[in-house]
């Protein structure tokens, strides 16, 4: 199979599994092992757009904010460090098959004072270029499908200790706008969706050791079901996720510090059935019902949760080191991986790497995949002082 032919069946692939529901047969007991993975439209809403975070297994809920806290949990920004920041990361996908497949990412924020603060983000996602062909192999024309989301946000403080966020979001996913199949005419996908967070941050000692603690839940991609047709009743449900994350900040001396942190994420729409009623719900229903839905029960429920737990050490918060893992049941996706990564800080400037091993069978599209953030802080401008004036 040449390089087009196996694009072209990436592409192939991403439209079916939008457009058809599912048709295996699902026990109402148990599944006894077999996979009964939740897909939805839109996926690149859950990819990570953050090398910081990528480096320590996909978690940001709780760890100290920056300017990708609008992806993770807008809530953050009213204790960001910094009054201003900004990153911009670069996410090759599917490197080990094609070159043209990235994830683009551009986040800001800005504090308006100590209580609250505003963001935005613009997360592009090309899955290069495609060729289509008719039945005899003959060539049709030539299409960059892409998605794109725009976001914005606003976050509080509503305590000493505690705030809270929230973002709307634009969502336009162009696949094959223009083409058709068996007679019915592919359209974009559009959807509006917003996300509410909470972040809780304490300053602590542990037994001689200063540092401090967060704890943070945010429910992301609350929004429309989406469809690439007229018809009614091809929607699908977009990747409506709840994280829970927790972390702690250990500060040894001027010097070094060190963070631990966890996650856990579920996604909130309905698990697939062998009727595949599942798409037929509202996304209220499917919303709340998702605790509650899986065919194999409470033990199904449980396998539906992503774990993942990451570390960072700063060296006169100039130089960081980070790891982490994460992990997804096998009936649900499979995806085990460690990461790795580095960050380095000089004023203003930043710059993080993060490197994605995997641990299990499974492939994933960031499989010994180099990513990084450049990253941009800045505090407030203090007006320089003048002498005193002085009358003779």
């Amino acid at each position: 199979m040449n390089l087009k032919s196996l694009k072209n069946l990436l592409f192939v692939s991403i439209c079916v599994a939008n457009s058809i529901p599912a048709l295996g047969q699902i026990s109402t007991n148990e599944l006894d092992g077999r996979i009964n993975t939740i897909n939805t439209a839109v996926p690149f809403l859950r990819i990570d757009p953050d090398a910081r975070s990528g480096a320590m297994g996909d978690i940001g809920i709780a760890i100290s904010g920056d300017a990708n806290a609008i992806y993770w949990n807008t809530a953050k920004i009213p204790f960001s460090e910094k009054n201003t920041a900004l990153s911009v990361t670069y996410t090759p996908w599917l490197k080990e098959l094609v070159n043209d497949i990235f994830l683009a990412d551009i986040s800001a924020y800005k504090k308006l004072d100590e209580n609250q603060g505003i963001t935005t983000s613009l997360r592009y996602f090309s899955l290069g270029s495609i060729t289509f062909t008719n039945i005899q192999g003959q060539v049709i024309g030539n299409f960059n499908p892409r998605e794109f989301a725009f976001t914005g946000g606003y976050a509080r403080k509503i305590a000493e200790n505690f705030s809270t966020g929230v973002n709307l979001s634009y969502i336009y996913s162009n696949l094959a706008a223009g083409q058709s199949v068996s007679g019915v005419p592919i359209k974009a996908g559009t959807a509006a969706a917003a996300d509410i967070s909470f972040f809780y941050h304490k300053d602590a000692k542990f037994g001689k050791t200063k540092g401090d603690y967060n704890i943070g839940l945010t429910i992301s991609n609350i929004g429309n079901k989406i469809t690439y047709t007229q018809s009614a009743e091809n929607k699908d449900f977009i990747p409506t996720n709840m994280g829970l994350g927790a972390g702690v900040n250990f500060k040894f001396d001027d010097y070094n510090s060190l963070m631990f942190a966890g996650e856990v994420n579920k996604l909130l729409v309905p698990t697939p059935d062998s009727a595949g009623l599942f798409r037929t719900k509202s996304v209220p229903s499917g919303l709340l019902g998702s605790f509650s839905d899986a065919p194999g029960g409470g033990k199904e429920e449980f396998h539906e949760l992503m774990f993942s737990v990451g570390s960072e050490y700063w060296y006169k918060n100039q130089f960081a080191v980070r790891a982490g893992y994460f992990n997804e049941h096998s009936t649900k996706g499979n995806r085990k991986y460690l990461t790795a990564g580095v960050g380095i800080k000089y004023n203003v400037f930043g710059l993080n790497f993060s490197y994605l091993i995997p641990t299990s069978s499974q492939k994933n599209p960031l499989d010994n995949t180099l990513r990084f953030s450049l990253m941009f802080e800045f505090d407030k401008t203090k007006a320089p002082k003048t002498a005193p004036t002085t009358t003779e």
